[in-house]
């Protein structure tokens, strides 16, 4: 069976998301910091009157943080009926991807990216790691 991915950026590293769970992709939003918030709450955003956690993703996966101004992209993502959004660098493609090209990601790789992503996809000319939404949107 195939499924559809979004895919977005970090720095070169490509992630994919299921298209059925992405809500929607927004830039330029305007967020709110939260005092004493884990390092990979980045702020609140008001998505039409609706408040939604922003994660920096940078951050679930081990990277440094993402410097403030720096240019995002907002993928929102429902989990068991709530929005939460996830900060990539850009965003990239959707691509269809067959359950038989799925594989487990190396054990040589990050704890975090085992953790967060633990499914890769070969593509042509890059490597998409497959997002667990359900670890990859909890606060860490």
């Amino acid at each position: 069976m195939n499924h559809s991915y979004a895919t977005f950026l970090l720095e070169d590293q490509l992630f994919g998301v299921r298209v059925d769970h992405v809500q929607e992709v927004l830039e330029n939003v305007r967020l709110t910091q939260v005092p004493l918030a884990p390092p990979s709450v980045s702020g609140l955003l008001n998505l039409r009157g609706q408040i939604v956690v922003a994660l920096d993703m940078r951050v679930q996966f081990g990277r440094p943080p993402r410097p403030p101004g720096a240019p995002c992209v907002h993928v929102v993502v429902r989990l068991d009926g709530e929005a939460v959004s996830l900060l990539f660098d850009r965003v990239a493609d959707v691509v269809d991807v067959a359950d038989g090209d799925q594989e487990p990601v190396p054990p040589t790789l990050p704890e975090a990216v085992k953790v967060l992503a633990p499914t890769v996809v070969t593509q042509p000319h890059a490597v998409l790691l497959l997002l667990d939404l359900d670890r990859a949107a909890t606060v860490n």
